[in-house]
């Protein structure tokens, strides 16, 4: 199976490393993260605010979502509180059956192992832990 999004999952996985370094990283993508941490990690990234928020959005294709979340559900945007704002703080699942919080939504990136995704598209080096975890 291919990732849907390379580019965005590329951002989101450069963007934990700058912020948990690798090890981390890794663990947090096999094992799993809250939506909210996801958030607080690309808006602490070296991208613009607008960037992170894209590669959010575009990114959770690529994800196991936990709860099973069905086939009707949206992503909904919240915003800083000035009137007019389209300052993204946060974000939370809407579905037929209520609304998610971002820290009661739990992310896993797809595995990767059996994939032809190529990993030099998250710009790992051969020996790289990430690339160990994710790609081999």
């Amino acid at each position: 199976m291919s990732l849907k999004n390379p580019g965005a999952v590329a951002a989101i996985v450069s963007a934990l490393r700058h912020v948990y370094g690798d090890e981390v990283a890794r663990l947090m993508l096999v094992e799993g993260m809250s939506l909210a941490d996801l958030i607080d990690a690309m808006f602490s990234a070296p991208l613009t605010h607008r960037e992170a928020v894209r590669d959010i959005t575009d990114g959770l294709d690529d994800f196991v979502i936990s709860p099973d979340l069905g086939l009707m559900w949206h992503l909904r945007y919240i915003y800083a509180d000035e009137p007019g704002s389209l300052h993204v703080v946060d974000m939370e699942i809407a579905t037929p059956n209520g609304t998610l919080a971002s820290r009661d939504v739990w992310l896993r990136l797809v595995s990767l192992k059996a994939s032809r995704f190529r990993c030099q598209s998250f710009g790992l080096g051969s020996a790289d832990s990430l690339q160990a975890a994710l790609c081999d």
